[in-house]
Protein backbone atom coordinates (compact mmCIF):
# COMPACT_ATOMS: atom_id res chain seq x y z
CA UNK A 1 0.00 0.00 0.00
CA UNK A 2 1.13 3.60 -1.00
CA UNK A 3 -0.20 6.40 0.75
CA UNK A 4 0.22 9.84 -2.25
CA UNK A 5 -0.24 12.92 -0.32
CA UNK A 6 -1.88 14.95 -2.17
CA UNK A 7 -0.46 18.70 -1.54
CA UNK A 8 1.14 20.16 -4.52
CA UNK A 9 5.08 20.15 -2.89
CA UNK A 10 4.90 17.22 -2.78
CA UNK A 11 3.81 16.50 -6.28
CA UNK A 12 7.18 14.19 -6.84
CA UNK A 13 6.55 11.80 -4.12
CA UNK A 14 3.01 11.10 -5.64
CA UNK A 15 4.26 10.14 -8.98
CA UNK A 16 7.32 8.23 -7.35
CA UNK A 17 4.17 6.32 -5.77
CA UNK A 18 2.09 5.95 -8.83
CA UNK A 19 4.87 4.25 -10.62
CA UNK A 20 4.78 1.31 -8.11
CA UNK A 21 1.11 0.70 -8.10
CA UNK A 22 -0.96 -1.85 -9.52
CA UNK A 23 -4.41 -0.46 -8.45
CA UNK A 24 -5.53 2.55 -7.02
CA UNK A 25 -8.29 3.72 -4.43
CA UNK A 26 -8.87 7.54 -5.43
CA UNK A 27 -10.27 9.71 -2.29
CA UNK A 28 -13.15 12.12 -2.78
CA UNK A 29 -14.05 13.92 0.38
CA UNK A 30 -18.43 13.63 0.15
CA UNK A 31 -18.30 17.36 1.53
CA UNK A 32 -16.73 19.41 -0.66
CA UNK A 33 -16.98 19.90 -4.21
CA UNK A 34 -15.35 17.20 -6.62
CA UNK A 35 -13.04 17.92 -7.98
CA UNK A 36 -10.60 19.46 -5.87
CA UNK A 37 -7.14 20.31 -7.44
CA UNK A 38 -5.48 17.39 -6.09
CA UNK A 39 -7.82 15.01 -7.02
CA UNK A 40 -7.18 16.24 -10.23
CA UNK A 41 -3.32 15.51 -10.29
CA UNK A 42 -3.86 12.02 -8.64
CA UNK A 43 -6.20 11.21 -11.48
CA UNK A 44 -3.76 12.41 -13.83
CA UNK A 45 -0.95 10.61 -12.10
CA UNK A 46 -3.40 7.40 -12.33
CA UNK A 47 -3.74 8.22 -16.84
CA UNK A 48 -0.25 9.02 -17.19
CA UNK A 49 0.53 5.57 -15.31
CA UNK A 50 -2.04 3.41 -17.38
CA UNK A 51 -3.71 2.02 -14.23
CA UNK A 52 -6.51 0.19 -15.13
CA UNK A 53 -7.76 -0.92 -11.29
CA UNK A 54 -9.57 2.18 -9.61
CA UNK A 55 -11.97 1.99 -7.24
CA UNK A 56 -13.86 5.80 -5.73
CA UNK A 57 -14.12 6.33 -2.38
CA UNK A 58 -16.44 8.95 -1.15
CA UNK A 59 -15.69 9.22 1.96
CA UNK A 60 -16.98 11.42 5.26
CA UNK A 61 -20.66 10.72 3.78
CA UNK A 62 -21.96 10.67 7.44
CA UNK A 63 -21.16 14.52 7.11
CA UNK A 64 -23.71 15.11 4.53
CA UNK A 65 -26.05 12.30 4.72
CA UNK A 66 -28.04 13.25 8.01
CA UNK A 67 -31.42 13.08 7.52
CA UNK A 68 -33.44 13.30 3.92
CA UNK A 69 -32.95 17.08 3.50
CA UNK A 70 -28.85 16.62 3.28
CA UNK A 71 -29.20 13.05 1.40
CA UNK A 72 -29.48 15.02 -2.05
CA UNK A 73 -25.50 16.72 -1.47
CA UNK A 74 -23.85 13.26 -1.61
CA UNK A 75 -26.28 12.35 -4.66
CA UNK A 76 -25.64 15.51 -6.48
CA UNK A 77 -21.93 14.43 -5.61
CA UNK A 78 -21.83 11.39 -7.35
CA UNK A 79 -22.84 12.73 -10.31
CA UNK A 80 -19.93 15.40 -9.97
CA UNK A 81 -17.27 12.64 -9.76
CA UNK A 82 -19.21 10.75 -12.52
CA UNK A 83 -18.89 13.67 -14.72
CA UNK A 84 -15.18 14.36 -13.51
CA UNK A 85 -14.33 10.57 -14.52
CA UNK A 86 -15.63 10.72 -17.44
CA UNK A 87 -13.05 9.13 -20.94
CA UNK A 88 -11.09 8.15 -18.19
CA UNK A 89 -9.23 4.85 -16.73
CA UNK A 90 -11.48 5.63 -13.77
CA UNK A 91 -15.42 5.83 -15.94
CA UNK A 92 -16.47 2.73 -15.27
CA UNK A 93 -14.93 2.38 -11.71
CA UNK A 94 -17.28 1.41 -8.68
CA UNK A 95 -18.24 4.88 -6.46
CA UNK A 96 -18.64 3.12 -3.03
CA UNK A 97 -19.85 5.65 -0.11
CA UNK A 98 -17.80 5.47 2.81
CA UNK A 99 -17.15 6.58 6.20
CA UNK A 100 -13.92 5.75 7.74
CA UNK A 101 -14.39 7.24 11.04
CA UNK A 102 -17.74 4.95 11.78
CA UNK A 103 -16.31 2.09 9.59
CA UNK A 104 -19.23 2.48 7.63
CA UNK A 105 -18.72 0.13 3.99
CA UNK A 106 -15.13 -1.00 4.48
CA UNK A 107 -16.25 -3.94 4.22
CA UNK A 108 -17.73 -3.39 0.89
CA UNK A 109 -13.96 -1.90 -0.26
CA UNK A 110 -12.29 -4.89 1.39
CA UNK A 111 -14.63 -6.81 -1.04
CA UNK A 112 -13.76 -5.01 -4.15
CA UNK A 113 -9.84 -5.41 -3.21
CA UNK A 114 -10.38 -8.74 -3.58
CA UNK A 115 -11.67 -8.85 -6.87
CA UNK A 116 -8.52 -7.11 -8.35
CA UNK A 117 -7.11 -9.34 -9.99
CA UNK A 118 -3.16 -10.43 -8.62
CA UNK A 119 -0.32 -8.78 -11.19
CA UNK A 120 1.91 -11.56 -13.31
CA UNK A 121 5.36 -11.22 -11.82
CA UNK A 122 8.41 -11.86 -13.58
CA UNK A 123 10.90 -13.54 -11.73
CA UNK A 124 13.67 -14.38 -13.93
CA UNK A 125 15.02 -11.22 -15.80
CA UNK A 126 17.67 -9.31 -14.74
CA UNK A 127 16.28 -7.26 -11.66
CA UNK A 128 14.65 -3.84 -11.82
CA UNK A 129 13.75 -1.98 -9.11
CA UNK A 130 11.74 1.43 -8.22
CA UNK A 131 12.84 3.49 -5.96
CA UNK A 132 9.98 5.46 -3.95
CA UNK A 133 11.73 7.42 -1.50
CA UNK A 134 15.53 7.43 0.10
CA UNK A 135 16.64 8.24 3.43
CA UNK A 136 19.57 7.81 5.65
CA UNK A 137 19.48 5.74 8.55
CA UNK A 138 22.48 7.76 10.69
CA UNK A 139 21.58 9.64 13.85
CA UNK A 140 23.13 12.62 14.15
CA UNK A 141 26.59 11.89 16.15
CA UNK A 142 27.19 8.43 14.49
CA UNK A 143 31.51 7.79 14.52
CA UNK A 144 32.78 7.26 11.31
CA UNK A 145 33.70 3.68 11.67
CA UNK A 146 29.84 2.94 12.02
CA UNK A 147 28.13 4.98 9.39
CA UNK A 148 25.75 2.96 7.23
CA UNK A 149 24.95 3.67 3.84
CA UNK A 150 21.77 5.33 2.45
CA UNK A 151 18.68 2.96 2.44
CA UNK A 152 16.41 3.05 -1.39
CA UNK A 153 12.67 2.29 -0.66
CA UNK A 154 11.09 1.16 -3.25
CA UNK A 155 9.84 -1.92 -5.11
CA UNK A 156 10.88 -4.57 -7.63
CA UNK A 157 9.38 -4.43 -10.83
CA UNK A 158 11.34 -7.81 -11.95
CA UNK A 159 13.86 -10.13 -11.04
CA UNK A 160 14.42 -10.79 -7.66
CA UNK A 161 17.20 -8.80 -5.26
CA UNK A 162 19.86 -10.82 -2.77
CA UNK A 163 21.69 -9.76 -0.21
CA UNK A 164 25.66 -8.98 -1.73
CA UNK A 165 23.99 -8.19 -4.99
CA UNK A 166 26.32 -5.63 -6.69
CA UNK A 167 23.63 -2.74 -8.03
CA UNK A 168 23.50 0.48 -9.95
CA UNK A 169 21.72 3.37 -9.37
CA UNK A 170 20.46 5.68 -11.99
CA UNK A 171 20.36 8.77 -12.99
CA UNK A 172 23.00 8.83 -9.80
CA UNK A 173 24.79 12.12 -9.77
CA UNK A 174 23.41 14.59 -12.35
CA UNK A 175 26.05 16.91 -13.35
CA UNK A 176 25.17 20.40 -15.33
CA UNK A 177 26.79 22.43 -17.31
CA UNK A 178 25.56 25.06 -19.38
CA UNK A 179 26.06 22.92 -22.37
CA UNK A 180 24.25 19.53 -21.36
CA UNK A 181 23.42 17.55 -18.30
CA UNK A 182 25.64 14.63 -17.79
CA UNK A 183 24.20 11.59 -15.54
CA UNK A 184 27.27 8.96 -13.57
CA UNK A 185 25.47 6.23 -12.13
CA UNK A 186 26.11 5.04 -8.75
CA UNK A 187 27.58 1.83 -7.84
CA UNK A 188 27.20 -0.28 -4.43
CA UNK A 189 25.91 -3.47 -2.79
CA UNK A 190 22.85 -4.49 -1.20
CA UNK A 191 23.78 -5.04 2.73
CA UNK A 192 19.72 -5.31 3.97
CA UNK A 193 16.61 -6.09 2.93
CA UNK A 194 13.81 -5.63 4.85
CA UNK A 195 9.45 -5.79 5.11
CA UNK A 196 8.67 -3.51 7.45
CA UNK A 197 11.64 -2.35 10.08
CA UNK A 198 12.32 -5.18 12.04
CA UNK A 199 11.50 -8.12 8.96
CA UNK A 200 14.59 -9.17 7.54
CA UNK A 201 14.95 -10.58 4.20
CA UNK A 202 17.53 -12.69 2.10
CA UNK A 203 15.96 -12.04 -0.85
CA UNK A 204 13.55 -9.56 -2.34
CA UNK A 205 10.99 -10.70 -5.02
CA UNK A 206 8.49 -8.16 -7.14
CA UNK A 207 5.31 -6.93 -5.22
CA UNK A 208 5.47 -5.56 -2.19
CA UNK A 209 7.30 -2.52 -0.25
CA UNK A 210 11.24 -2.81 0.13
CA UNK A 211 13.88 -1.40 1.97
CA UNK A 212 17.59 -1.84 0.57
CA UNK A 213 19.80 -1.00 2.37
CA UNK A 214 23.90 -0.10 0.66
CA UNK A 215 26.92 0.25 1.18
Amino acid sequence: FVDCPGHDILMATMLNGAAVMDAALLLVAANEPCPQPQTSEHLAAVEKMNLKHIIILQNKIDMVVKGNKNDSVAKEQFHQIKRFVKSTNAENSSIIPISAQYNHNIDVVIEHLCKIPIPIRDFTSNPKFIVVRSFDVNKPGTELEDIKGGVAGGTLIRGVLRLGDDVEIRPGNIIRTQDEIKCNSLFSKITSLKVEEHNNLLYAVPGGLIGVGTN
